[in-house]
């Protein structure tokens, strides 16, 4: 079997790759780097001579030597590289009539545990949003903590202990609202310094959270591991890590207890696998990152199948309002907050044939908040 024809597909704000064979099998991957899909996509048109007449079988060997053939990686190579390796995992499955998870180890699992976002921002409508979700048959909610509805442009400045005390009570209101028999997964999306996060996971102490999510910036795993080690509530965060190695020091620093590997950008399953096997030599959890579309959402089942330490899935907001369920042919099955594990060959999903006119290109803008003082800040 030869690799024929690599095809991108924009739809919505996703970028996904079919790669096409001279048996007729095709596999489907996704791009992670959502901010720069025009970018990957370039990369993949240039790997795209190396792949042709190439045996898809050979994940491994493709994948070392898409990583090795130039000096320079980083984010933008690895999330093409990662949409080509979901893509041969899904050519293999198919070619061996398998689930792509057996070819990992083989099935721990049927079903996936999951937590839906609330995107809600004051504290009575988180708790109003945990009680709704908890209604529906979930166990475990995300809630964000900075208002993502906000302007970008702050008029204030920021007052550290109002901050510190409006979040924490954010967090208090959802416990009151759900009890003790439901998971709480804070989202700090990156928006407090160390100092601020250090207070906050402090002043949560007391809702035993499930993890509390990215508090600072995640560049430096030493200042992570700084936020982790003051309190006792678990922290998670990797969603940015792009090789093996960044995976590896967040975790031996101590940066996390549940750590959080983008399948999508991390470099695909081949990756993802190893950085499972590492943590799992830790006693850390893993929580797959999902912020993308159906591709990314399959790929991280056939993780989650597979892995021993497998915590909990971050459910994909494609999925909360059902509009691009229509992105495949088959919609995965949601159960009581649980996915459960598509047993087809590859990774279980196929896009709908006429996804580019259903569902029109609209890449996302570069956004950053600007400061009351003009400086820029994360969100």
């Amino acid at each position: 079997m030869k690799i024929t024809d690599l095809e991108l597909i924009p739809a919505d704000k996703y970028l996904f790759l079919k790669i096409h064979t001279d048996e007729g099998i095709t596999g489907i991957g996704e791009v992670g780097i959502w901010g720069y899909l025009d970018a990957a996509a370039a990369v993949i048109e240039k790997v795209k001579k190396y792949l042709i007449g190439e045996n898809p079988m050979k994940t491994e060997h493709i994948w070392q030597f898409l990583y090795r053939c130039l000096y320079f990686r980083g984010s933008v190579i690895m999330s093409a590289l990662s949409a080509v390796d979901i893509a041969l995992w899904d050519i293999k499955g198919k070619y061996l009539n398998v689930p792509v998870y057996e070819l990992l180890g083989g099935q721990c699992r049927d079903r996936v545990r999951t937590y839906a976002p609330v995107f809600r921002y004051t504290a009575d409508e988180m708790a109003e949003g945990c009680r709704e979700l908890k209604e529906k048959g979930f166990t475990a909610a995300r809630l964000i903590i900075p208002d993502l509805s906000a302007p970008m442009t702050m008029k204030e400045p920021v007052i550290y202990a109002k901050k510190v005390e409006t979040e924490i009570e954010k967090v208090r209101r959802c416990r009151e609202a759900v009890g003790s028999g439901f998971d709480l997964c804070i989202e700090v999306h990156r928006s407090m310094t160390a100092a601020e996060a250090v207070s906050f996971v402090k002043g949560v102490e007391p809702c035993f959270p499930y993890f509390v999510e990215d508090p600072i910036a995640p560049d430096n795993a030493k200042a992570m591991a700084q936020v982790a080690g003051a309190a006792s509530v678990p922290i998670t965060t990797g969603e940015r890590a792009v090789n093996l190695q960044e995976m590896e020091e967040l975790i031996t620093v101590g940066g996390a207890r549940y750590v959080r590997p983008d399948v999508c950008a991390l470099g695909g399953l081949t990756v993802a696998k190893k950085a499972a096997a590492i943590a799992e030599m830790h006693y850390v959890g893993i929580v797959p990152h999902n912020p993308l579309g159906p591709v990314s959402t399959a790929a991280c089942l056939q993780l989650d199948a597979c892995i021993p330490n497998f915590a909990i899935q971050e459910f994909p907001s494609f999925n909360m309002d059902g509009k691009e369920d229509g992105m495949i042919k088959e919609p995965l099955l949601v159960e009581d907050g649980h996915i459960l594990i598509p047993d087809r060959p590859g990774i279980g999903i196929e896009l709908v044939d006429d996804i580019r006119q259903r569902f029109p290109a609209k890449p996302r803008d570069l956004t950053a908040v600007i400061a009351y003082d003009g400086s820029v800040l994360d969100r």
